[in-house]
């Protein structure tokens, strides 16, 4: 979020917190981008907070009631509230349990893929769920990169490599016609946390259908051999899917994530040497 923006946003979520009964005199910043994830002080809330355009928080919260309620190693709302969002001045906000981190450092991969494991099959049981396809994503992505005005810093020849490689893996994957589920969309090292509660899965706002190994492509490499069944081909494929996607999204101009263009820069390196690795081996 912009300095002025920011400031804003963390003055209505602790007056939310005040309004409900948990003190809360001081915002500590955890993680800025897109959405504001804050630890409200002294009452140990954390605190999601969004322009109220996105329009995601409300199916965060349900879906994240129902999963919790299923046995599903996720981060809780906090329990002191009505599990509900809370609009004000322009944002939406939603309060979770804070969680201390414990053992800090690398989560290990067969830790990583059980917890993914034991998530995708409570996902499994919520047929119910509507969300987008994981193909709605690369078509996001896709008009990202075709639209000059919106990628005006992407250069002719990495434009041509990231829409040729969103074209061709969206085709290939889908005819693969792996069976298919409800995702976490982005379960990254980032979106997992490793508490006294065991490992805990936050941030549902990106969930999709699609085949499990669209999500194991956002986890480390070694949780992929890990976790049981899976088609380390189709795998490999969406690992390069996702990166063209997050790439395309580093040259948004309107992308707020800290350090963003040096990634874009970095990720297409990596998209050109894994599709020439593939070319060496038959692949491509």
């Amino acid at each position: 979020m912009q300095a002025s923006e920011l400031q804003r946003a963390k003055a209505v979520a602790m007056s939310i917190a005040a309004s409900l009964g948990l003190p809360a005199d001081d915002a500590v910043v955890l993680h800025d981008s897109n959405k504001l994830t804050l630890r409200l002080l002294p009452c140990d809330v954390l605190a999601r907070v969004a322009p109220v355009a996105h329009q995601v928080a409300q199916f965060e919260v349900q879906l994240a009631q129902r999963l919790a309620g299923s046995g599903c190693p996720v981060a809780a709302l906090e329990p002191r509230v009505e599990p509900r969002v809370h609009e004000r001045d322009g944002f939406e906000v939603t309060l979770w349990t804070y969680y201390e981190p414990v053992n800090p450092g690398e989560i290990p991969p067969a830790d990583f893929a059980d917890a993914l494991q034991r998530l995708h099959a409570g996902m499994r049981e919520l047929d119910d769920v509507p969300t987008p396809h994981f193909t709605d994503r690369v078509e996001e992505a896709q008009r990202l990169v075709a639209s000059r005005e919106r990628t005006p810093a992407l250069a002719d020849a990495d434009r041509a490599l990231l829409g040729d490689t969103l074209r061709r893996l969206r085709r290939v994957i889908g005819e693969r016609g792996a069976p298919e589920q409800l995702l976490h969309g982005e379960p990254h090292p980032g979106n997992l946390l490793a508490t006294e509660n065991g490992l805990l899965f936050i941030d549902f706002e990106t969930c999709c259908r699609g085949p499990v190994e669209f999500d194991l492509a956002h986890a480390p490499e070694e949780v992929g051999k890990h976790y049981p069944g899976v088609d380390q081909d189709l795998l490999r494929e969406c690992r390069i899917l996702m990166l063209a996607m997050i790439t395309a999204w580093r040259w948004d101009r309107d992308d707020q994530l800290p350090d963003g263009r040096r990634l874009g820069v970095e990720w297409l390196g990596q998209i050109r040497a894994a599709l020439d690795h593939d070319r060496l081996d038959g692949r491509g």
